[in-house]
């Protein structure tokens, strides 16, 4: 069966490096200048020598190095599309490129080289390629896997049993309702037991939210209100937007059960999804309930998911959370990427 295969592909994300990340681009600059700065280190003997060599290998290298990002920026996607060899090639080809048109304008007056120059470019390019690659290996397969499917695992045995008993709950007085709450229980499992390190619609993790809360509302009844701040239509491109699955539940999940639960009276759990820029936002909030439990039950599910970004979109996903006005509220921004992306 689909749902408990054992073998899995290759992580979404373990791929060349995406260039028009920040993260990637922040690295790239620094690499690149410590490279620098070895080298001079290296070739400069006499230490009041060092301040002037450096800063005519910096007129040298940061040049090309911002033309290179540009160019690469630029190129992204379809550096991307290109198989991994030729993609490398094209990295490299960018590289040159960037010291060939910039020469005339950071050759020195006497003893500049041309090929010089390339060399070090072409070495600088490599060992830069060679980091991003061993980085990607460093989280993938074994940890990246074993973090990515530790949320799938998070599912607490409670809901089960709770779930079960709400359906033993009305399967008297609502056959229909508990049958209904059954299939939408093991519509729930089969997602979580499913691969999931792939990106998804955003427009399926908001059903799998409206599933979960529905089985949740045949314990918690009244209890349990939900406001949903989201115009998401079946056209529209918000929807279609690719996410990490598993990413808006676990929160919506915490806030039912850290905001909703311990209440006697009803609690209300808010979800907002907007569009700012070219980033997408997440919002989920519920009235906090003074307990001891809250924010350490919360901060391992957060934690978790703040890995989750950060092996996905690097510093480009963050996730903010906050107490305030007797409201929990976390926050996840994050680009947005289509599936053409």
């Amino acid at each position: 069966m689909e749902s408990i295969k054992q073998k899995l592909g290759p992580p979404a994300y373990a791929a060349r490096p995406d260039f028009r990340n920040l993260g990637v681009i922040l690295r790239l600059l620094l690499a690149v200048n410590l490279l620098a700065v070895l080298t001079v280190l290296v070739r400069v003997d006499d230490p009041g020598m060092l301040l002037p060599e450096l800063v005519l290998m910096a007129g040298r290298v940061e040049l090309p190095l911002f033309l290179s990002v540009l160019l690469l920026y630029s190129l992204a996607l379809r550096l991307h599309a290109l198989t991994a060899e030729w993609s490398f090639a094209g990295v490299c080809g960018v590289a040159l490129v960037s010291v060939v048109l910039t020469w005339p304008l950071v050759q020195e007056s006497e003893g500049g080289s041309l090929f010089r120059s390339l060399g070090w470019a072409l070495g600088a390019t490599l060992l830069c390629l060679l980091y991003f690659d061993y980085r990607s290996r460093l989280f993938s397969p074994a940890l990246t896997e074993a973090r990515l499917l530790a949320l799938t695992a998070r599912i607490r045995p409670h809901f089960l049993f709770n779930t079960l008993n709400g359906v033993l709950g009305v399967i008297r007085t609502d056959p229909l309702r508990a049958e209904r709450g059954l299939e939408e229980l093991a519509d729930l499992f089969r997602v979580f037991m499913r691969d999931n390190r792939e990106l998804v619609p955003l427009g399926d993790e908001i059903a799998l939210c409206k599933r979960y809360l529905e089985l949740e509302k045949l314990r918690l009844g009244e209890r349990l209100r939900v406001r949903w701040e989201v115009s998401l239509g079946a056209d529209d491109e918000l929807a279609r937007a690719l996410v990490p699955a598993l990413l808006l539940q676990p929160l919506v999940e915490n806030a039912v059960y850290h905001g909703v639960e311990p209440r006697l009276d009803a609690g209300e759990v808010v979800v907002r999804v907007a569009q700012q820029g070219r980033d997408l936002l997440l919002e989920v909030d519920n009235e906090a309930v003074a307990q001891a439990s809250h924010h350490a039950g919360n901060n391992m599910a957060l934690d978790n998911i703040r890995e989750r970004l950060m092996l996905f979109y690097d510093l480009e996903g963050r996730l903010e959370s906050d107490c305030s006005k007797g409201r929990y509220c976390v926050r996840i921004r994050l680009p947005i990427r289509s599936s053409s992306a």
